[in-house]
């Protein structure tokens, strides 16, 4: 009984490792089917290279006239006719009203009437002048020819007749030198009376509302009729029109206080119209080097020509001012950067093919790139995307990425 015992407990552990060695060669059999796992992996990578990066940043601008005057009137008077209206381009020097102001016509003429009468008495003067001359000159002589004669025969002539054709002649020059005197009085009276004729001639001139320079007028504040006030006499006087150049435009733009000290004059910006959707590149011209206490921004401008008028004043524009541009540095794709804990790294990849974590410094920084101060050199290979997916000393197999490729081949990011 005890046999057949020992024969069962045999039997069950003869089985049991038949089992165990079955299932030893089933693993075996298992692990030499499956796939060799290679150290090595495809990374995407990129040859760090030199290029030009630039920061840009996008505010909305809005297009004001180049020039924007309200035409006053220089004297008072009432609009006998108006020539334009809202909308209308006039040329420089074109007549836009004309007043009618009857005591300046007034004034004109007593002018013109003072010049005449001032006229007159300078040729009755010369008249004077010659007469008094001429009467000078006959009795300068009567006077020498006596004198003559006394000298010649003394005593033939007696003193006192001598004495009475030397005063005589004395008394004529002295009149003459009176009519010269009367004739240059009444040649400076004539230069008042031109001056004063000039003065009220001007001031009807006036009466004339001339443009100042090419533009549209914009608004119309008087009609036929209306009363217009002299604008040196009365702050609050009403003017005619007003006049805008839009020829050329100022695009203005308010700049953030933190970004002004990168403004300068000629850098460049893209201009997106909102209103008609066109888009063109423009420079900076020129701005105020001062802010708005209110809002804490500078004011930029651009000069933006308008020769179609296709561009209104008040239009809105998004402008891409260029703030920050580093030519000829060392760049990555953005791609390529792994920051943590304030330091950024990147995945080098050596002449062996083995992954190497570089620690680097960044410079300027765009959408696409970013510009490395120190870590790389010109040549060497970074990779890019899926960061997480390698480790140090790993064996890869480099593939240029086709983000590089496009970068080189659209110029390279700006």
């Amino acid at each position: 009984m005890k046999n057949i015992k020992v024969s069962h407990v045999v039997i069950a552990c003869a089985f049991a490792l038949a089992i165990v060695v079955v299932m030893v060669s089933q693993t075996k059999i298992t692990h030499a089917s499956a796939p060799a796992i290679s150290s090595a992996s495809i990374a995407a990578t990129v040859a760090v290279e030199r290029g030009s990066i630039a920061n840009s940043l996008t505010i909305a601008g809005e297009f004001q006239p180049w020039q924007e005057v309200e035409i006053h009137a220089k004297v008072a008077g009432y609009i006998r006719k108006i020539n334009v209206d809202i909308g209308d381009r006039v040329r420089a020097g074109q007549v836009l009203a004309i007043l009618e102001v009857p005591e300046l016509n007034a004034e004109v003429l007593g002018a013109n009437a003072g010049v005449r009468h001032s006229q007159e008495e300078i040729s009755r003067a010369e008249h004077e002048v010659a007469r008094a001359e001429a009467a000078h000159a006959s009795l300068h002589s009567a006077a020498t020819r006596l004198q003559q004669a006394s000298e010649a025969r003394p005593g033939m002539i007696a003193a006192q007749e001598l004495d009475d054709a030397m005063a005589k002649d004395r008394t004529s020059e002295a009149q003459v030198e009176e009519a010269k005197s009367g004739l240059s009085a009444a040649r400076q009276q004539l230069e008042m009376s031109k001056a004063s004729h000039s003065r009220v001639s001007a001031m009807q001139d006036y009466s004339r509302i001339v443009a100042p320079f090419d533009g549209v007028v914009t608004w119309r504040y008087a009609d036929t009729g209306s009363l217009i006030q002299a604008g040196t006499s009365n702050n609050s006087s009403m003017p005619v029109v007003k006049l805008a150049q839009v020829s050329i435009l100022r695009l203005r733009i308010p700049v953030p206080e933190e970004l002004s000290s990168s403004i300068r004059i000629g850098a460049p910006a893209q201009v997106h119209v909102q209103a008609t959707g066109a888009k063109f590149e423009g420079r900076v011209a020129r701005f105020t080097d001062s802010f708005d206490r209110a809002t804490r921004t500078m004011q930029v401008e651009i000069d933006v020509p308008n020769s179609k008028l296709d561009l209104v004043p008040g239009m809105y524009a998004d402008v891409e001012l260029q703030t920050h541009d580093h030519p000829n540095v060392l760049t990555v794709p953005a791609q390529a950067v792994l920051q943590s804990n304030k330091k950024s790294t990147v995945l080098l990849v050596g002449s062996d093919n083995k992954v190497q974590v570089r620690e680097i410094q960044l410079g300027l920084q765009s959408a696409n790139r970013a510009e490395v101060v120190s870590g790389l050199q010109d040549g060497d290979r970074v990779i890019v995307g899926n960061l997480s997916a390698y480790q140090a000393g790993q064996v890869i197999t480099p593939k240029q990425s086709n983000m590089a490729m496009a970068m080189n081949t659209a110029g390279g990011d700006q």
